[in-house]
C-alpha cells in the first residue's frame, strides 16, 4: 500500500481542484432566459486519513433577474408560489454569487487548491445557470472551472447502477426524503453525501491512494461509514 501521506491531501486527490457541491432551482431549463430562484453550495474537506466529508454550507433564495422568463410549471414543480414574495427572504443574483464565490475562494486557498470544480447531479445544468448568472452580474473572479465538473449522475451510474438522485442515494444507503427534494439546500446536502460516499468507497476498495501490482492489496472492509 502506498504510505505517502501527501496522497491524502485534498489538493492532491483531484489534481489541484477543490470540489464544491452545487444545486440550483430555476424557473425553467434555459440558463440564458429563465430565472435562477435558489442556490446552495457545500464545500468539502478531507481528514488526515484521506476520507472526504462535507464542510461548509451556504444557501440563498434568489430574486428573478429583470425580464427573466418564469415558467409556471417549474414553480409548481419546486413548490414556489410567488418568486417575488418578501417572505422568501430572497437576494439578488449578485449578492448570492458574490457570497458563495467568497466562501469557495477562501476554502479553496486554505486547502492549497488552484481552482474549484463544481460537483452536481446532472452538472451541466447547474454549471450553465451559475455561469450565466455570473456573466449577467459581470463577475470576474469566478472560482469554478468554466466547463469541467464532477457529475454525480454519471458517477452514481458507475458506482451504484442508478442515475436518479433519490434512487442513487437509496442504493448508496444515504437517507433521502422525497418530500424534501427539489429544495436547493436539501438536494445539495444529499448530493454532497453521495459524492463523498462514492469517493470514500473507491478508497476503501483500494483505488486510492494509487498502488501498483506489487503493493499489498488493502482490506475491502475498511470503508468509513460516511
Amino acid at each position: 500500500m502506498n504510505d505517502d501521506n501527501s496522497a491524502n491531501l485534498l489538493k492532491n486527490r483531484f489534481r489541484g481542484y477543490f470540489p464544491v457541491v452545487i444545486d440550483v432551482e430555476t424557473a425553467g431549463f434555459n440558463a440564458k432566459t429563465d430565472a435562477l430562484l435558489e442556490i446552495c453550495a457545500v464545500t468539502l474537506k478531507m481528514d488526515d486519513d484521506g476520507w472526504l466529508s462535507p464542510a461548509s454550507t451556504i444557501h440563498f433564495h434568489v430574486l428573478p433577474f429583470e425580464d427573466a422568463n418564469i415558467e409556471q410549471a417549474a414553480l409548481d414543480f419546486i413548490g414556489i408560489r410567488d418568486p417575488f414574495s418578501p417572505l422568501r427572504g430572497a437576494v439578488t443574483e449578485d449578492i448570492a454569487l458574490k457570497e458563495i464565490f467568497k466562501l469557495v475562494r477562501k476554502e479553496q486557498k486554505a486547502a492549497g487548491c488552484q481552482r474549484s470544480m463544481m460537483v452536481a447531479h446532472n452538472a451541466n445544468f447547474d454549471l450553465s445557470f451559475v455561469m450565466e448568472a455570473a456573466e449577467r452580474c459581470k463577475l470576474k473572479r469566478i472560482p469554478f472551472h468554466p466547463f469541467g465538473s464532477f457529475d454525480t449522475a454519471a458517477l452514481s451510474g458507475v458506482a451504484f447502477g442508478q442515475t436518479v438522485l433519490a434512487k442513487a442515494c437509496a442504493t448508496a444507503k444515504v437517507e433521502f426524503d422525497n418530500k424534501e427534494a427539489h429544495s436547493a439546500l436539501y438536494d445539495t446536502e444529499k448530493t454532497a453525501e453521495l459524492f463523498c460516499k462514492i469517493v470514500n468507497k473507491w478508497k476503501a476498495l483500494g483505488g486510492w491512494p494509487l498502488f501498483d501490482e506489487n503493493d499489498e492489496q488493502p482490506d475491502d472492509n475498511r470503508e468509513k461509514d460516511n
